[in-house]
């Protein structure tokens, strides 16, 4: 197995734990659990591949599925032991969100696109997943939340890995970089309170007086 292969498979697995907590937080049954946690597990990885002309990875590897299903079950059974499965699921998610970017990085790298399109990749294999799974949880999409380091963290972790490979350094390399400055910037984010500013609406101006008032 490759270090892009591992970092995929991972992210399916950590991805799938969030889609479950998810489904937890909407008292879904056990078929809701797996739906949301596969769909979750594959879901950027298979807008990434399709982009690319690739066969999704997980068509080549069927066993995803079942991984990405036992870790809903798991969940389903031991979502009640978490004080906060919103936390849970939050931090699982910036560790799952290190290791889908760098795969996306990696698979784009390999199928020789240049950096736009590295770049594009490895957000959309972060970001997708989890934007599918709070859309069909009717939940608020992490992705969009106000000033929040999530696309943003994923899109550093990209371009650092971009700046490593023109520099001369190994793909190796060049994912750690990329993993490790998005979890940064997402824990940074999560823990200590890291945003960016948001466009707020002005107030408007208020009217000149006409002549005679």
């Amino acid at each position: 197995m490759t270090l892009v292969q591992g970092l995929d498979y991972a992210a399916v697995v950590v991805f799938a734990l969030t889609g479950a907590l998810a489904a937890s937080r909407s008292q879904l049954d056990v078929v809701g659990f797996i739906f949301v946690a596969c769909l979750t597990a594959v879901g950027g990885g298979t807008l990434r591949d399709l982009i690319l002309n690739r066969e999704p990875f997980w068509v080549a590897d069927p066993a995803l599925l079942l991984v990405a299903s036992g870790a809903a079950v798991l969940v389903f059974f031991t979502a009640h032991r978490f004080e906060s499965r919103m936390r849970a699921l939050l931090w699982l998610d910036a560790f799952a969100l290190a290791v889908a970017v760098p795969a996306g990085v990696g698979i784009a790298l390999n199928h020789g696109a240049g950096w736009p399109i590295v770049l594009v990749m490895g957000m959309i294999t972060g970001c997708m997943g989890g934007l599918m799974r709070d859309v069909v949880c009717n939940e608020v999409p992490v992705v969009l939340r106000q000033g929040e380091l999530y696309v943003t963290a994923a899109f550093a972790g990209a371009v650092a890995a971009v700046i490593v490979a023109e520099l001369g350094g190994t793909a190796r390399e060049a994912l750690l970089a990329c993993a490790a400055l998005t979890l940064t910037l997402r824990a940074g984010s999560l823990g200590l309170g890291w945003r960016l500013p948001v466009y707020k609406t002005r107030p408007p101006r208020p009217e000149a007086p006409k002549k005679g008032d």
